[in-house]
């Protein structure tokens, strides 16, 4: 890696202080998190990546800046996608309002560090096998096709076997128990429901980064890069979904906006060795694409209103609709 071990070792310390101040300063004590905080969370932390990616012109030039922000805006783009499911999830398992926070910041925790091995892996394999350039694009390409087809996300925890592994170590309590994960019952090391919705998030997460971290390669191989335009992309990815938790059902026509984007990154990760796109006309086109999307979404809203969530909840015991949460 280009990047000196020390900027590695600073910038990592400094998402590590900004998750402290964000769990032990903002969010100490769980509560629901109102659209206005959420609002303003959002545009600190993108107000935060705009600055690194000053310092990024600063220190690499602005064809390095503009790959940053290129990466930057792929991987917010595509965790709208995440958001969708996220909120399923937690109305799956009738997450209360107040605890979802929890479950985020350690799923966001979590994901920092698998992207971080996802990433060096990735740009370690593309540097020595480049042909796996062309996999990356196709794989994209197919991600892309599949999911303009696709219907409604639907949650299936029955069937994730990282869920059914946890529920085989540990016996997991019926009804929540604030915002524990574990608890001991009479002296047994028991699971609580938010365990297994924290599995379930971290899972998806897993998912996805295999489409956007591929994504952003396509921008460029610096892995400093690829993963500081992650890490800014995902640590505002909380207060986004407050942000956006009412309205997301608005974006109807998002998840086409979304499937072409990861098309055209897989189309010019295929002919990179043919046809050179300038970064430039990459960020265009992207933010094109995701502005007719939402734009299109609003003028032409659905005909008939769906439902993006069940009313009642699941027990993780047997996935059978569940009461109150334990005080």
């Amino acid at each position: 890696m280009d990047t000196p071990l020390w900027i590695w070792i600073a910038f990592n310390i400094f998402v590590v202080c900004m998750l402290a101040l964000d769990l032990l300063v903002f969010h100490r004590n769980a509560h629901v998190v109102k659209v206005k905080e959420a609002l303003l969370f959002s545009a600190f932390w993108i107000a935060l990546a705009l600055a690194f990616n000053v310092v990024v012109w600063w220190w690499q030039g602005s064809e390095v800046a503009l790959q940053f922000l290129t990466g930057y805006l792929i991987e917010k783009s595509l965790s709208v996608d995440n958001l969708f499911v996220f909120l399923l999830i937690f109305s799956y398992f009738a997450v209360p309002a107040k605890y979802q926070h929890r479950v985020l910041f350690w799923g966001v925790l979590g994901a920092l560090v698998m992207r971080f091995v996802f990433i060096i892996a990735g740009a370690a394999l593309i540097a020595r096998f480049h042909w796996l350039i062309y996999v990356f694009g196709a794989f994209l390409i197919f991600t892309g096709l599949r999911m303009a087809r696709k219907g409604e996300d639907e949650i299936h925890p029955e069937k994730n076997p990282v869920v059914n592994f946890v529920r085989r170590l540990l016996p997991v309590t019926p009804n929540y128990h604030g915002g524990r994960f574990f608890i001991r019952d009479m002296g047994r090391l028991m699971a609580t429901p938010l365990l297994i919705v924290l599995v379930m998030v971290e899972t998806t997460d897993v998912l996805f980064a295999l489409d956007s971290i591929p994504a952003i390669f396509a921008v460029t191989t610096d892995p400093f890069i690829v993963y500081t335009s992650n890490v800014f992309a995902i640590l505002g990815l909380r207060s986004l979904f407050f942000a956006l938790a009412g309205v997301m059902v608005l974006f109807h026509y998002l998840k086409y906006g979304l499937a072409a984007v990861l098309t055209f990154i897989g189309a010019k990760m295929v002919l990179i060795d043919f046809v050179h796109i300038p970064i430039g006309v990459s960020l265009l086109v992207i933010a094109a694409i995701l502005v007719i999307s939402v734009v299109a979404s609003l003028v032409w809203p659905q005909s008939t209103e769906k439902a993006t969530t069940e009313e009642a909840g699941h027990p993780i015991s047997d996935l059978e609709p569940r009461g109150t949460e334990a005080q």
